[in-house]
């Protein structure tokens, strides 16, 4: 897989998380590195991000999701990353 590959990333986020912005910072986050994602809250309190774009800016992306927004607190970051399907509201 070369940098230059859209690649797809799930990424589930845990902790303090919804309620404090988290969607909104993840999508603002994503198009400052030219990323498209969607992020959905989960019933169990976790934030499910999904995401494709260049690996290297992925990467940059799951760093700022591992910080959050300020009255967030987050606790563990999990990411897969998959083949590109070219839409992030295609969840499978």
């Amino acid at each position: 897989m070369t940098t230059e590959e859209t690649v797809r990333a799930k990424i589930f986020v845990s902790g303090r998380v919804q309620g404090v912005g988290f969607r909104r910072f993840a999508k603002n986050a994503a198009e400052r590195f030219g990323v498209d994602c969607n992020p959905i809250n989960l019933r169990d309190g976790r934030v499910f991000v999904l995401a494709e774009g260049r690996q290297e800016s992925l990467e940059l992306l799951i760093n700022e999701l591992r910080k959050g927004p300020t009255f967030a607190h987050v606790e563990y970051v999990d990411v897969t990353f998959e083949k590109a399907l070219g839409n992030v509201y295609e969840l499978s």
